[in-house]
């Protein structure tokens, strides 16, 4: 697959990740990194049917790069914390390896502070007056 091939997969996979219930078919259909799937299970447990916003898409040889935003509403056990029914937004740097037209490896980079900050787990620090 060429560069833009790449890169429409990564779309394709976030239109269809966004916003909905991700039964196992549906991640298959896209990925073949056990570590990824098993990601994806954890944090739609956590937020289910959270959304993924892509603001940029960069490929590079096997490698498609996101800078996205993953917002959702935390209604499932999240690292041993309770719903919450808050309302969460995270930051993040997804980097996908593209192989047969599918993902079959990926690294990822968020702001899983602001994240348990959003969420309750821990107090943001006080603000100078």
């Amino acid at each position: 697959m060429g560069l833009d091939e790449n890169k429409l997969l990564v779309r394709r996979y976030y239109a269809a990740m966004s916003g909905h219930d991700k039964p196992a078919g549906m991640v298959n259909e896209f990925v073949t990194d056990a570590k990824l799937r098993r990601h994806i299970a954890a944090m739609e447990s956590a937020f289910p049917r959270y959304r993924l916003v892509a603001e940029d898409v960069i490929a590079e040889e096997d490698r498609v790069v996101v800078r996205t935003t993953m917002r959702g509403t935390h209604h499932g056990d999240f690292m041993h914390t309770p719903p919450t029914g808050r309302e969460v937004a995270v930051p993040m740097v997804v980097v996908f390896r593209i192989a047969g037209g599918k993902i079959v490896d990926s690294w990822f980079s968020g702001d899983m502070l602001g994240l348990l900050y959003q969420i309750g787990v821990l107090s943001p620090p006080p603000q100078d007056p």
